[in-house]
Parts: structure tokens; C-alpha cells; sequence
């Protein structure tokens, strides 16, 4: 059965490569699997067809055969474990790259989207700038850290891994912010990631849809 995913009709970010469909399809073009994208609506996603899938009405979503899965992790995790390219063969290194991409869901991501949080749905309050500011510390800090883990390495523990994919992909989203331009580290690496072709597929791809007139 074909593998089919799920993503924004018309992506908030209008196709930047934000949206986290782009995290799966990223992962399929490593793997070299073909695929199929449902586009959804904002609408759509919050209707019974949909949430029968994803119950918190969000994308994306992966499913082959008898299997569904929603997050990110989740899915990308699922492909790596089942179709090889983005885990390393030995179990204690594998466990590690593992390692990493729940350290960039879990620890890295979260002070990053608060600072959309504080722009966006937060912006208009009266302490509005002074929460801005303590956002932003945080993920300088959690960016130091990173920094010093990488340090000269061009991946984050040996060949490029889905931790590698899943880190790049949250970095990715501190862009907009300016952040990422303070540590020319991690600058590069996230430049490193963008380069490989899987990434480049993904790109185009999701960019076609959010493009297309």
C-alpha cells in the first residue's frame, strides 16, 4: 500500500518549510520511499474523517497499510526504524541518534515556539515585551548548549541521523526570529542540513503546494 501523508492545504508560513509535514517528507526522501499527500484544510482538519486519524485535529499524519500514526517524532522515528538511511546500524549508536531527536522535540523546541507564542498570540498584552525578552534568553540559552555539544562536528554524533533531521528541522523554525543568525554553529549546520538533496525535494515539494495559484 502506498504511503500517504497528511498537509496543509495552505500552509501558515506560505511553504518557508515550517509546517512539520516537511519533517516526514524529509525523512521519506532520506529513506527513498514514494509517498502520497492528502491536503487538508484548516476545516478539514477539525472534522471526523480527520480526527479519526489525528485526534488533537493537527498534521501531519502517516499511514500504510493497517498503521496510523500522528507526531512527528512518532512517524519519523517509524521510518527510520523500518526502512533504514537515517539510523546508524549499531544499537548503542542508534540509541543515541535517538537520543537526539527527542532532545530537539522535547528540550529545544518547546523555547523556541514560545517565542511565536509571545509574538503572536501574546503580543498585545501590557508585560508583552518584557516576556519577549525572557523568551528569548531562553533559547539563546539552549542555543549555547547545543553549540558546545556540536562544537566542530558537522553532525551531531557521527553521520547525519534522524536526530540530525529532527534537530535541523526545529532549528529551522527560530529563523523567522533572528536567533539562529546569533550562532553561526548552528547556522552552518542547519545550512548543512538544508543542502542534502532529500531536504531539497521535501522543500520543493511542500513550496509547489503553497505556490501553486
Amino acid at each position: 500500500m502506498t504511503i500517504v501523508i497528511t498537509a496543509f492545504e495552505r500552509s501558515p508560513d506560505g511553504g518557508k518549510g515550517l509546517a512539520r509535514d516537511t519533517r516526514v517528507r524529509w525523512a521519506l526522501e532520506e529513506a527513498g520511499l514514494p509517498y502520497e499527500v492528502r491536503l487538508v484544510s484548516f476545516t478539514a482538519m477539525k472534522e471526523p474523517e480527520h480526527l479519526c486519524v489525528h485526534p488533537f485535529g493537527q498534521i501531519p499524519t502517516f499511514e500504510e497499510d493497517n498503521l496510523a500514526l500522528f507526531e512527528t517524532g512518532a512517524i519519523v522515528l517509524h521510518i527510520a526504524q523500518h526502512y533504514g538511511g537515517l539510523l546508524p546500524e549499531e544499537d548503542t549508536d542508534q540509541a543515541r541518534a535517538i537520543m537526539w531527536m527527542f532532545a530537539a522535540l522535547n528540550t529545544v523546541e518547546p523555547p523556541i515556539l514560545d517565542v511565536f507564542v509571545a509574538k503572536v498570540l501574546e503580543g498585545d498584552k501590557p508585560w508583552a515585551e518584557e516576556r519577549m525578552v525572557l523568551v528569548k534568553d531562553r533559547v539563546r540559552a539552549r542555543f549555547r548548549q547545543l553549540a558546545a555539544c556540536l562544537g566542530d562536528d558537522e553532525w551531531l554524533d557521527g553521520d547525519f541521523s534522524a536526530g540530525d533531521l529532527m534537530m535541523v528541522s526545529v532549528l529551522l523554525r527560530a529563523r523567522p526570529s533572528g536567533l539562529l543568525d546569533e550562532f553561526p554553529t548552528l547556522a552552518a549546520y542547519v545550512a548543512r542540513g538544508e543542502a542534502r538533496p532529500a531536504y531539497q525535494r521535501a522543500f520543493e515539494a511542500q513550496l509547489k503546494v503553497n505556490t501553486r495559484v
